[in-house]
């Protein structure tokens, strides 16, 4: 029997529950938090998303759960993890133009608060992370042991070899700040170290914080021998468009094919890590005190992973790179089989979990994102809000940065829109309907003026934010000859 077949998701159509009363007094045992972040995670690399890749594990948590229909990230790796544990736009402290490559110094800002700091605040005494960091690794004021976590084991870099852990020649395989010689494939090393954590801290009277950034199934695209057999009639992957906004993708169509058939056993492993720590928070009693979200970083890699029937992948600000797979289970909380539709966002993953884990909101900047634990648990069916987007990592004159309200997305391609000398054929502009086309097929750009206008003048705003020492574009400083990968990547300082 094939695996490409769509596995049926139990229970999905069964009807919701009745929301929980409102409950706004500080929870002093707040749930145990779990976060699974895949990476490069095609928005039809799941089958409940009617995908050709067998996914029971995650499809679980939307059936068991909610699936968050509408769910925003940033177009790539750095950046989407940078908002999801600080809840503000990473712009505001210059960590979303690109991703911070191995030849870069430099890490997301150490005056930023994280997710970690604060539940710090709320009891949660061990706080976990798993897997890819990839938020700095120049320093040790950028390691997770200094930002607010208590555990970490994976690595630092992004792209490393799923079987040597290298990158750039050295090894980056870490526990705390130590380099580790454990052997194995990647994801399933991770999801090891995570389900650990979770046996090792589940019968204790605080609540946890696991964090478990996979790194699969981002490239390179290398999977385990028992797992190729069982995709290598994987249809390739549709939808591929041609412009700017395919982002990243293959070099070519033998090539697309090849890496896309090795994607499907590397997110079978993925799902079947996800499942390992799944079946750890039953077994060990805690399915019912535990909060799950699953997600992606960004959309799938064109011609490799498959965004059908959304628009452009990872590397773009179109719906395929930024819109991605997401569900939430919270047993008892929020409702099972429920599909959401209001637009949700990583960035507002912190002020959530602050209600929920019943914390004040401690002193710091304002968040960019929103509580929207009514919306999860149903007592809320809608969310009116305004989301913008950004990505400046092939250089000032390649740029792309969105604004989207519920109904309206305008989407600005080439200069630097704060460079006010440039003319109009230094960029090109889209106007979508996005309410009505998901698919991003009609520019309405032209037939609406006025609109246009205001929504590019908060584009302009919005970029305008960006500090003058944010992270540079991708390509600066690669093949710089005096780099040199540090021993083991060590990271240097106190």
């Amino acid at each position: 029997m094939r695996l490409g077949i769509v596995v049926a998701i139990v229970a999905a159509a069964a009807s919701c529950s009745s929301p929980p009363e409102r409950d706004d007094e500080p929870n002093a045992a707040g749930p145990n938090i779990v976060i699974l972040l895949a990476d490069d995670l095609g928005w039809t690399d799941v089958s409940f998303h009617g995908g050709n890749i067998a996914t029971p594990n995650i499809d679980s948590i939307a059936a068991e759960g909610a699936e968050l229909a509408r769910y925003y990230v940033a177009p790539v790796c750095s950046p989407t993890r940078a908002g999801l544990l600080t809840g503000r736009y990473p712009i505001r402290y210059g960590a979303m133009r690109a991703v911070f490559p191995p030849w870069r110094d430099g890490g997301m800002d150490v005056s930023e608060r994280t997710l970690a700091d604060v539940l710090a605040l709320a009891g949660y005494r061990h706080r976990g992370i798993f897997g890819k960091w990839h938020l700095g690794h120049s320093h040790k004021k950028y390691h997770p042991l200094r930002r607010g976590f208590t555990e970490f084991y994976g690595h630092y870099n992004g792209a490393i070899d799923y079987f040597t852990h290298e990158r750039e020649g050295e090894v980056d395989w870490h526990s705390g700040f130590e380099p580790s010689k454990d052997q194995g494939y990647a994801t399933d090393l991770i999801a090891e170290a995570a389900v650990r954590f979770i046996r090792d801290h589940a019968g204790e009277a605080e609540p946890f914080l696991c964090y478990v950034p996979f790194n699969a199934p981002h490239s390179p695209f290398q999977a385990k021998d028992q797992d190729i057999p069982l995709y290598e009639t994987l249809p390739p992957a549709r939808g591929f468009f041609e412009g700017f906004e395919n982002g990243s993708m293959a070099s070519n169509a033998e090539a697309r094919e090849r890496n896309r058939r090795i994607l499907g056993a590397m997110i079978h492993a993925l799902d079947r890590g996800v499942g390992r720590i799944l079946n750890a928070i039953h077994d060990e009693g805690i399915y019912d005190n535990t909060f799950v979200l699953f997600t992606s970083d960004n959309g799938g890699v064109r011609g490799v992973g498959e965004n059908t029937p959304l628009r452009g992948g990872k590397a773009t600000v179109f719906e395929g790179g930024i819109r991605v797979v997401a569900a939430a289970r919270w047993p008892g909380k929020i409702p099972r089989g429920r599909k959401i539709d209001a637009p949700l966002a990583n960035i507002d993953i912190l002020p959530t979990l602050m209600r929920i884990a019943g914390v004040q909101d401690p002193a710091g900047e304002p968040m960019d994102g929103l509580d929207v634990l009514d919306v999860l648990t149903g007592r809320q069916q809608s969310l009116e809000r305004e989301l913008f987007n950004y990505i400046g990592q092939d250089g000032l004159d390649r740029e792309q940065v969105s604004y989207m309200t519920n109904d309206w997305k305008m989407i600005v391609y080439g200069r630097d829109v704060t460079d006010v000398s440039a003319g109009d054929g230094a960029r090109q502009r889209f106007l979508f309907n996005i309410s009505k086309d998901t698919s991003e097929e009609r520019n309405l750009i032209d037939s609406q003026p006025t609109r246009a206008a205001a929504m590019f003048e908060k584009i302009r705003q919005f970029r305008s934010l960006q500090p003058e020492d944010a992270v540079a574009p991708y390509a600066d400083g690669r093949g710089d000859p005096n780099f040199k990968a540090p021993p083991d990547w060590r990271m240097p300082g106190n």
